[in-house]
């Protein structure tokens, strides 16, 4: 018997949710988890007998802060119950609030691709992660979601397009502001006598 288009959509939509919700950083904000799924496209198309969703032509998913870009995007479930999703663009783009912080987490990529079996996120081809001032750049970005282990490669691959001048993978860590020395602490200790005393 064929499922009524209204359990196609919710079908698409927790396909949809589960893609948002992993595709970013374990430290966002966790509120977003209860916010409700949109998503703006050109086309749906959904497949219940093989488990998967398309969705085409300017696709836009918010949840809460979440806020993904794709060209086009695939989610589709295996016989287990596990979860994989497949955005391209020109580019992809996500961002995201980061739990209890004013911060944001920026991403950018040709190519994103989340497998829920493993819980791993990867970046494809001029990847792109900015998290306040701080930046990771590369041809291959991965980030496990239960590990919180991150891996950035180059452009290994003959042909393929550098993300960064040399295809390096290029990291910029800004100092925090708490680490910084207090403004006249130098001059005072230019004061003071060899005994420590002004």
């Amino acid at each position: 018997m064929p499922k009524s288009p209204t359990c196609r959509r919710r079908a698409a939509l927790n396909a949809a949710l589960l893609f948002a919700a992993c595709c970013l950083p374990a430290h966002a904000d966790r509120a977003d988890r209860d916010k409700p799924v949109n998503i703006d496209a050109d086309k749906m198309t959904a497949d219940d007998n093989k488990k998967i969703t398309y969705f085409e032509g300017k696709v836009i998913l918010t949840q809460g802060t979440i806020r993904l870009t794709a060209d086009h995007m695939t989610v589709h479930e295996d016989p287990d119950g596990f979860k994989y999703a497949s955005a391209y663009g020109n580019p992809v783009t996500f961002r995201q609030k980061r739990e209890g912080v004013n911060e944001w987490v920026d991403g950018v990529a040709q190519h994103m691709e989340y497998n829920g079996k493993i819980d791993r996120v990867e970046l494809f081809d001029k990847a792109l992660v900015h998290r306040d001032k701080d930046e990771i750049r590369g041809d291959y970005l991965s980030y496990d979601t239960k590990t919180e282990f991150l891996q950035a490669r180059g452009t290994g691959a003959a042909g393929a397009a550098p993300a960064t001048a040399g295809g390096r993978v290029h990291v910029t860590l800004q100092p925090k502001g708490d680490n910084k020395p207090q403004g006249n602490a130098p001059q005072q200790r230019a004061k003071q006598s060899p005994g420590g005393t002004p």
